[in-house]
């Protein structure tokens, strides 16, 4: 960011690359819409464009960035007449595309694979609505994000102990959903506690 500020635009480039999954996903499993997740999204980045002259590192560029989204969906919500965190929900419209299904990383084009990593997909997002907000919140700002718990606490304004036990209700909470996954990665759900 340091590097774009000084008017190097490749490092945008750069920055734009290595955040633009993770952040995207985190709005879009929030807000549950992709055409809201994709408004947001963008408004997230030109903030990013427009702060470039006076950013200052004051914290990881992640924890800004994300710092960033997370005000930008509490302005949405506020602005929507939602109150707090609000889950990611499906479409009620059978003809409707699965806003996860656009943010698949990029893996083998095997229609089995496909299937496969779409039911995964779906069952994970499901499993993510059962969680009460606070721990969704914690749970996707480690994972997309990959915030640790200090920067996580001062994100959400709470104590490093209180974002350890979201995370850990969380990730209790997901392996009871997903029990029946067996290649689940136990190594995901363990890094987050």
């Amino acid at each position: 960011m340091l590097a774009y500020a000084a008017g190097d635009a490749a490092a945008f480039d750069v920055l734009y690359a290595r955040h633009k999954g993770g952040s995207y996903r985190y709005l879009l499993r929030h807000c549950g819409n992709a055409g809201t997740a994709d408004e947001l999204f963008q408004d997230v980045w030109m903030n990013v464009i427009r702060a470039r002259a006076t950013y200052v590192p004051a914290a990881k560029f992640t924890t800004w960035l994300y710092r960033i989204a997370h005000n930008r969906l509490v302005d949405h919500w506020r602005a929507s007449g939602h109150v707090g965190l609000v889950a990611a929900h499906a479409d009620d419209d059978d003809d409707a595309v699965d806003p996860l299904a656009r943010v698949a990383a990029a893996r083998g084009c095997a229609p089995g694979v496909r299937a496969e990593a779409k039911e995964i997909g779906v069952r994970i997002d499901a499993a993510l609505r059962t969680l009460p907000a606070a721990q969704r919140e914690a749970f996707l700002l480690q994972q997309e994000g990959g915030l640790s718990l200090a920067e996580i606490a001062e994100l959400t304004g709470v104590g490093a102990e209180t974002v350890k036990s979201r995370l850990r209700y969380a990730t209790a909470r997901l392996r009871a959903e997903l029990a029946d996954l067996a290649d689940f990665g136990d190594d995901a759900l363990d890094e987050s506690t």
